[in-house]
């Protein structure tokens, strides 16, 4: 990078919602930087992105090759490929961003749009292969290209498990549930989902058998072979160690290890924004909520610099 380059804001993350903002401010003739992990992105297993009016289907890689596109009409925003490793508020002056190559840029403003990390768990054979595909995190992304088949949910929630005879009809009418053997009441929800057709199964996962990410067994330490063909397994998830750094040393304020952020999407730290899954929980997730919030973030950046 330029260490003398400067913008009006520099964008952390080139997904739906750092795009948008970057498109918003960039037709607001704002000078914009969006600093792109190298990483394969968090939704680079997708087959696509669901929901977004006439890009229904589209891959990852179609969304944002069509983003650039159109980005590159107004010549105003910039691409680069890093992985950012420090952010500097410079008391009311912008913000110093430092990439993995040592250089650094300066930056008005900085929107925070760098996803989360799903934490995937050890030991369980195939799960790589799955995810994404037929191991999903969130019914209402990928459930339709799901439907149909055999279901199980995967949790050590009782409330959530017992919600497995029912819930998800929408997309198929049988689906179980799987459960650590110490699960407590146990005995209970088993009875309560038998009576509503379902089942409870206790064990731990050791191997999910598949076809080229195509599940239809899942193997329990035990032994036992299950007959299924998705999971819904939603994981824990992460802050990306930039934004954890930004917490640790700057006081950048975190609920319920979310991002906070205003209605105009700023932090707690005057200038920067956050748009996107780190700001929300699972079910708050999305390609729709992260593109509103992108523009979101321009918008008041843009408000915030005409004040």
């Amino acid at each position: 990078m330029d260490p003398t380059a400067q913008y009006d804001t520099v964008i952390i993350g080139g997904g739906p919602a750092g795009l948008t903002a970057a498109l918003t401010l960039t037709r607001y003739r704002q000078r914009t930087l969006v600093i792109e992990s190298p990483a394969p992105p968090r939704n680079a297993a997708s087959r696509g992105v669901h929901g977004l009016i006439g890009l229904e289907g589209a891959t990852p890689d179609e969304l944002r090759s069509r983003a650039w596109e159109e980005l590159r009409r107004y010549g105003l925003a910039r691409r680069l490929d890093a992985t950012v490793t420090e952010i500097t508020p410079l008391n009311g002056d912008g913000f110093q961003v430092r990439a993995d190559d040592g250089n650094t840029v300066w930056g008005r403003n900085v929107i925070l749009a760098t996803g989360v990390i799903d934490q995937r768990p050890d030991g369980v054979e195939g799960f790589d292969a799955c995810w994404g595909r037929t191991v999903i995190h969130c019914p209402f992304c990928i459930g339709e290209e799901n439907a149909d088949r055999t279901w199980a949910l995967v949790s050590d929630e009782p409330l959530y498990l017992g919600m497995a005879a029912t819930a998800f009809r929408a997309w198929t009418d049988d689906a179980i549930a799987i459960a650590p053997s110490a699960l407590p009441g146990a005995d209970e929800l088993r009875r309560g989902l038998r009576k509503q057709g379902s089942d409870l199964v206790q064990g731990e996962i050791t191997r999910l058998h598949h076809t080229d990410g195509d599940l239809h067994t899942v193997e329990l330490a035990d032994g036992t072979l299950l007959d299924r063909g998705t999971l819904l397994w939603p994981r824990p998830q992460r802050q990306v160690p930039l934004v954890e750094r930004l917490a640790e040393d700057h006081g950048l304020a975190m609920n319920g290890g979310c991002v906070t952020v205003d209605d105009g999407r700023q932090t707690s730290i005057s200038g920067l924004y956050a748009a996107g899954d780190l700001t929300g929980r699972t079910w708050e997730q999305g390609a729709v909520p992260a593109v509103t919030a992108g523009s979101a973030a321009a918008d008041a950046i843009h408000f915030a610099h005409l004040a």
